[in-house]
C-alpha cells in the first residue's frame, strides 16, 4: 500500500512537472492552457517515435489523430446548409444561410483554414463549427478551402489550390448560382490559413483580366515570412504554447521541403545573413526596427548573422518567394490590396509578422484594422467547442465577426 503511494505521488509530480509551464500572468485561463499544450506536446512526440520508425510520417499520423478527436466534437445547425463541392478540381465546404425576404444577394468569405499547411480540415468540426457561426452571424456564404497537405504536396501545391478555388468561386456564374454579391466579398484564414489569404489576395491584385475582385481580406495571426526568426515576438514567445519557435520553423521545412538539418541555421537566421546577395534586396522590407512600435521592441536587439549559409536559399529558394512569404511583397503589390483585418495576440512567436505586415500595408496606403489581443495566444479563435473550449477564443472570434460584420 505504502509503496503504491509512493508510486502515484512520483507519478503526479511527474505529470505535474511535464503539463507545468511558467506562463505570463496576463494570460487567460492558464492552467487550461497548459492541459492542451500538454496533450498536444506527447501527441506530437508519439508521432515523431512513429517517424522515427519510419512507419509513417510524423504529420500524416499526427493529422489523422487531430482530425479524429475533432470529429468527436462535432456542432450541427439544422439554420445552415453544408455542401461540399469541387472548385477547379479542389474540394471546398460551402455554408449557405437562408434568405432573408428582403435580401436578393448575399455577402460572401472565402475561409483558408490554419494547421501549419499540413493539419486540420474544412470538414473537421474545429472550421465547420466556426465557418458555420460566421454564416449564421454574417447571414453570408462562407467557402472553406480543402487545400492539400502536407506532406502529400508541399509548397507551391496548398497556394495554387487556394488560388483556384477562390478565382473560380469568383467567376459571375459561381457568384450567381449561390446568390453572391459580387461587391461584397472578403478573403480570410488563420496561422498558415492567414498565409494563404494575403498570397492569394496579393496575385488576384495583379491578373489584370479579373472582373471580380475581394473587397475585403481578414488575416487571423497569420505567418507571413521565414526571412527573421528572432523577432521580438518570436524571441519573447520561444517556448510559448500552442506554437514553439522550433515548431514554427518546422512547419517551414517541411511547407518549402526541406531538410531538418537546416532548423539550427534557420534559428539563428544564417539564411539571411549580411553577405547572402539574394537576402539583401528584401531586407529593407522587413526592419523590425522601424515596422514595429517601441511596446513591441521593448529591449530585443535584431540577430542579423554577417556571415551565414547561401546553401539555404539555393536549397530552399522558396524561403524568398513572396507567394510563400507575403511580407516580403515589393510595394508596388501592396498598394493594390483590399481594406485589410489584422488580428494578433501577444502570446504568439507569430505577433510581429501580423503587426509588421499592417504596417506595410498602412505605408501603402491601405485601411488596415490592426486588432490585438494582449491575453491571447495563438490558435485561439479555433478552441471554442468543450472540452477546449477559451474565453479568449469566443473574444477573438466575436471580434473577427464584428468587423466583417461592419464592413463587408
Amino acid at each position: 500500500m505504502r509503496a503504491a503511494c509512493v508510486l502515484l505521488t512520483a507519478l503526479a509530480a511527474l505529470s505535474a512537472y511535464y503539463v507545468y509551464l511558467p506562463l505570463p500572468g496576463t494570460l487567460s485561463e492558464p492552467w487550461k492552457l497548459m492541459l492542451l499544450d500538454a496533450t498536444f506536446r506527447a501527441t506530437q512526440q508519439t508521432c515523431h517515435l512513429i517517424h522515427y520508425l519510419r512507419l509513417s510520417h510524423h504529420l500524416t499520423v499526427l493529422n489523422y489523430l487531430v482530425c479524429t478527436f475533432d470529429k468527436l466534437k462535432s456542432v450541427s445547425s439544422e439554420d445552415i446548409k453544408i455542401t461540399d463541392a469541387v472548385f477547379d478540381g479542389v474540394e471546398v465546404r460551402v455554408f449557405e444561410p437562408p434568405a432573408k425576404r428582403d435580401e436578393r444577394l448575399k455577402r460572401s468569405v472565402v475561409y483558408i483554414h490554419g494547421g501549419g499547411w499540413a493539419l486540420a480540415s474544412a470538414r473537421t468540426s474545429t472550421y465547420n463549427n466556426l465557418c458555420r457561426i460566421m454564416a449564421e452571424s454574417l447571414s453570408a456564404v462562407v467557402v472553406s478551402v480543402e487545400y492539400r497537405l502536407v506532406p502529400e504536396v508541399c509548397f507551391p501545391e496548398q497556394f495554387y489550390d487556394a488560388l483556384r478555388a477562390t478565382k473560380h468561386f469568383l467567376q459571375p456564374d459561381i457568384l450567381a448560382e449561390y446568390s453572391v454579391d459580387p461587391n461584397r466579398i472578403a478573403i480570410s484564414g488563420d496561422s498558415a490559413g492567414g498565409n494563404l489569404a494575403a498570397a492569394v489576395c496579393q496575385q488576384l491584385s495583379k491578373e489584370e483580366h479579373l472582373t471580380i475582385r475581394p473587397k475585403l481580406q481578414a488575416l487571423i495571426y497569420p505567418v507571413l515570412q521565414a526571412f527573421d526568426f528572432n523577432t521580438p515576438s518570436y524571441q519573447q514567445n520561444m517556448d510559448m504554447p500552442i506554437l514553439r519557435r522550433e515548431t514554427m520553423i518546422n512547419y517551414w521545412i517541411d511547407y518549402l521541403n526541406g531538410n531538418y538539418d537546416l532548423a539550427e541555421s534557420l534559428l539563428i537566421n544564417n539564411h539571411t545573413a549580411l553577405d547572402i546577395s539574394q537576402a539583401l534586396s528584401f531586407r529593407g522590407r522587413l526592419n523590425w526596427t522601424s515596422l514595429l512600435p517601441s511596446s513591441f521592441r521593448k529591449n530585443y536587439s535584431p540577430v542579423i548573422q554577417t556571415t551565414g549559409k547561401a546553401e539555404i536559399i539555393q536549397e530552399i529558394p522558396a524561403l524568398l518567394d513572396v507567394r510563400a512569404v507575403p511580407l516580403l511583397a515589393e510595394n508596388e503589390t501592396l498598394q493594390l490590396q483590399p481594406k485589410t483585418y489584422i488580428l494578433t495576440c501577444e502570446n504568439d512567436v507569430l505577433r510581429d509578422d501580423g503587426v509588421m505586415y499592417a504596417r506595410r500595408l498602412e505605408n501603402a496606403g491601405v485601411e488596415v484594422t490592426l486588432d490585438h489581443f494582449h491575453d491571447c495566444f495563438h490558435g485561439c479563435m479555433i478552441f471554442t467547442i468543450w472540452p477546449t473550449n477559451f474565453s479568449a477564443g469566443v473574444q477573438t472570434r466575436d471580434s473577427y465577426i464584428k468587423w466583417l460584420d461592419e464592413n463587408l
